[in-house]
């Protein structure tokens, strides 16, 4: 059973980002659960909307044998959120399984894509679904992103990865079969042709970043000079 931990808001323009917490996150939950890896999704960006200054929130991706582990979940993650509060913040964080996520969650996860949505509609959906959602500080407005997150992590099919497999191990330029080792499913051009061999280029001290699609790490490149260079995409 997939399980997905969703923060959002919990950064300021001086301090750590959101991706960064989700991955301390992470490494905390591997201690006792099997995770699969952290997604960034991309929210809309609209001046109605307070936001630091991508306005994307992180999702962990758990594999669990049952529910009876969310609560302990929750409490672990929002043990840590507290711990590493930052001042100016507004902390959200919702814990959902996979069978708790309807057509109406995936659908306001991408309302929040290109809508301004309410604190109010967070909570009723979360409430009527039965997900674990709470703020943490602040104004809470962070309760928004983190139950649309969940949504859109659902789906397989948004965002990227910040972290799967072993590629955070992995900096500069690879080859296409040590990337493919270390976690991605596939390699392809932005018009569709599989890249199968040679070498990726990326920023010297930055690991590439893969896309969910269809459930599969996927890593987009686009030729320059003759070169393929990764792409990271929202």
């Amino acid at each position: 059973m997939a399980v997905f931990v969703c923060m959002d808001d919990t950064d300021n323009l001086n301090s750590r980002g959101t991706g960064r917490l989700a991955r301390a996150v992470a490494a905390k939950l591997s201690e006792n659960y099997s995770v699969l890896g952290v997604t960034r999704h991309q929210l809309y960006v609209h001046p109605d909307i307070p936001y630091t200054s991508h306005n994307s929130c992180g999702v962990v991706h758990l594999d669990l044998s049952g529910q009876e582990f969310l609560g302990d979940i929750f409490d672990i993650v929002k043990s840590e959120m507290l711990d590493d509060f930052i001042e100016g913040s507004d902390p959200g964080l919702a814990v959902a399984s996979s069978e708790q996520i309807s057509p109406a969650l995936v659908a306001y996860g991408k309302d929040a894509k290109n809508t301004v949505l309410s604190q109010d509609k967070a909570r009723t959906l979360a409430r009527n679904l039965g997900i674990q959602l709470e703020g943490l500080g602040g104004t809470e407005d962070g309760v928004i992103g983190a139950m649309a997150g969940l949504g859109l992590a659902s789906t397989a099919n948004d965002g990227r990865f910040l972290m799967i497999g072993e590629i955070r191990e992995l900096t500069g330029a690879q080859t296409v079969q040590k990337l493919i080792k270390a976690g991605i499913d596939g390699i392809y051009t932005l018009d569709g042709r599989s890249v199968t061999d040679g070498i990726i280029f990326n920023d010297e001290n930055k690991s590439v970043k893969p896309c969910p699609v269809n459930g599969q790490a996927i890593l987009y490149v686009e030729k320059k000079d003759g070169e393929y260079w990764a792409v990271k995409r929202n």
